[in-house]
């Protein structure tokens, strides 16, 4: 295969940035080369605004062909959560015929070494950021995400998310020299001298299991982390997510066939309706890892039974917040509100208790009682929402039914402290928007605990009395010993318990936000400083991104000879 693109040419082109995403992850301190504003794009090769509405619109109603072997059929069926019937339809693999294939270019991609597949990773990075206007349409069209959230989400930060993972996998296979001159002293005899050669070799085929919610943000790291470290990589999308992901795999593609490589190196696994082929593919032996980011009921599936694969999971758990104290109680109102708004709740790490003193909290605006905290953050919602053009903008749209359903039971649990309302989208009359709930429930009461210690995944909320502080940092342990969290948020004022929070998430591995009132949210992380999950509770079993989450996707094999 010839290369269109030489590695001397991609190293110039990406060594820089390549090098700046080291020294962010080493320093954690703020670093992006992906813009976050649509305005940014237009130049320099990369889509504006019209053209990658124009690009998304000419994918719809067509078949988005890749080139792969084994194609057997054409599948599709996506509709957006906006009402819209995308049509796009992909290749239906035989997997007998796709899987050899992909393992055939593994060779090559294993012998050039981990300095060139990071520059490709980099190439493939760079191409999907200059689509990133297209990418955008096509993560609010299967996820529900409003447009400036699949923009920023779908788009730069989970172009951040890959990179993190190409920069961690670098460090970790360069950490071991690629040749060694070892000589051992034998006295009066000569000394023993071997020379001795280490390759990162891959562990096989990475399989990732993509999300309905956020597919690139989601899919990004498993991916790039796998590739990086000189495995192939089988995309298997959510069946209501396949576009944002399918357009990675073409361009993945592309960029490794023009770099010499097999394109197959990269393939999608789309399915028919209903097909459920996950379960069959997690447990072929040619997958040696998986990624996956869904359901804790799937997620404890593949654990238990994808034996012969590495196995990185996000899953789900009850975030909780803390709120004890605070110097800023506008602020904190202000702050909590957008989180519990943000993307209608459905994100992993937005909160979900509420974790208020029955007594009450102290504030700059003298005491308040658990009532009016919880009157006050529902007037703070409902101000936020108010207007219904700006209530579509941070909403987005309900993903699927199952979540309109449990918005609406979540009703009968308790006190309803903030109804939810319905609200009309002008451009999109077909997309159930919804505002958020929250209800009003006694942590001392057993019935309550049922609600309370379940995973409600959307825009519902649980406000929980409890007896103190201490009584909360002790529901807080437990919630995420047993259920797991993604996010821990504290409001407190008081050193003590301060102390107390971040002792109980230490100790249970829980990533901690403290007295957020401001532009940073509890739900939101930035790639290259904020681990999303810990790898240490029932959530996830993986960090994005640590040197844990690439280290294990290959082995050095060692060749020793005689000097």
């Amino acid at each position: 295969m010839t290369a269109a693109l030489s590695a001397h040419e991609l190293i110039a082109r990406h060594r820089s940035t390549l090098d700046q995403a080291l020294e962010a992850i080493r320093t954690r301190a703020y670093w992006s080369p992906h813009p976050e504003h649509p305005k940014a794009y237009g130049e320099h090769g990369s889509l504006d605004a019209a053209a990658g509405k124009a690009a998304f619109d000419a994918l719809l109603g067509n078949r988005l062909d890749l080139g792969q072997p084994g194609t057997d059929d054409w599948v599709g069926g996506e509709t957006s959560p906006y009402g819209v019937d995308l049509g796009v339809t992909y290749p239906h693999a035989d997997l007998d015929v796709l899987l050899p294939a992909m393992k055939a270019g593994q060779r090559a991609w294993r012998d050039a070494g981990a300095e060139q597949r990071a520059v490709v990773c980099l190439e493939i990075l760079k191409r999907i950021s200059d689509r990133t206007h297209e990418f955008a349409h096509a993560v609010m069209h299967t996820s529900g995400q409003a447009f400036m959230m699949a923009f920023q989400a779908g788009g730069p930060h989970a172009q951040d998310r890959g990179l993190e993972a190409v920069a961690y996998a670098y460090v970790e296979q360069v950490r071991t020299p690629d040749n060694a001159e070892w000589t051992k002293p034998q006295g009066k005899r000569d000394p023993l001298a071997m020379t001795k050669q280490f390759t990162p070799v891959p562990r096989g085929i990475g399989l990732v299991i993509g999300c309905n919610t956020f597919p690139t943000w989601n899919g990004y790291p498993g991916l790039f982390a796998s590739l990086a470290t000189g495995n192939a990589v089988l995309v298997k999308p959510h069946p209501r997510a396949v576009l944002p992901l399918a357009l990675t795999v073409q361009v993945a593609r592309e960029v490794l066939a023009e770099t010499g490589f097999d394109p197959n190196l990269v393939a999608l696994a789309a399915e028919r309706p209903g097909e459920g082929i996950a379960k069959t593919l997690a447990t072929r032996p040619e997958i040696r890892i998986i990624d996956y980011t869904g359901s804790t009921e799937f997620g404890d599936w593949l654990e238990a039974n994808a034996r012969q694969a590495q196995v990185y999971t996000e899953k789900a758990g009850v975030n909780t917040v803390v709120v004890h104290s605070t110097a800023d109680y506008k602020g904190m109102l202000s702050n909590l509100a957008f989180s519990l708004s943000l993307y209608s709740g459905q994100m992993c790490t937005t909160p979900q208790n509420l974790l208020v003193p029955r007594a009450g909290i102290s504030t700059d605006q003298g005491p308040k009682s658990y009532d009016e905290v919880v009157a006050d953050l529902a007037k703070s919602v409902d101000g936020l929402l108010g207007d219904d053009a700006r209530a579509n903008a941070l909403l987005g749209a309900i993903v699927t039914p199952d979540v309109k359903a449990r918005l609406e039971a979540a009703a009968g649990l308790g006190e309803v402290a903030l109804a939810s309302r319905e609200i009309t989208n002008p451009d999109f009359p077909g997309a159930v928007v919804r505002t958020p709930v929250i209800v009003k429930l006694d942590g001392a009461k057993p019935d309550a605990e049922a609600a309370y210690m379940s995973e409600c995944f959307g825009p519902v909320s649980f406000a929980v009395a409890v007896d103190s502080a201490s009584d909360a940092v002790q529901l807080l342990r437990r919630t995420v010993r047993e259920k797991g969290a993604m996010t821990v948020g504290a409001y407190t004022t008081d050193p003590e318990v301060e102390q107390d929070v971040q002792e109980a998430c230490l100790e249970e591995a829980a990533q901690l936000s403290l007295n957020l009132t401001g532009g940073v949210y509890v739900n939101q992380t930035a790639a290259f400083s904020d681990f999303h999950g810990s790898g240490g509770n029932p959530a996830a079993s993986a960090a994005l991104c640590d040197g844990a989450f690439v280290a294990n996707r290959f082995r050095v094999v060692e060749v020793r000879r005689e000097a």
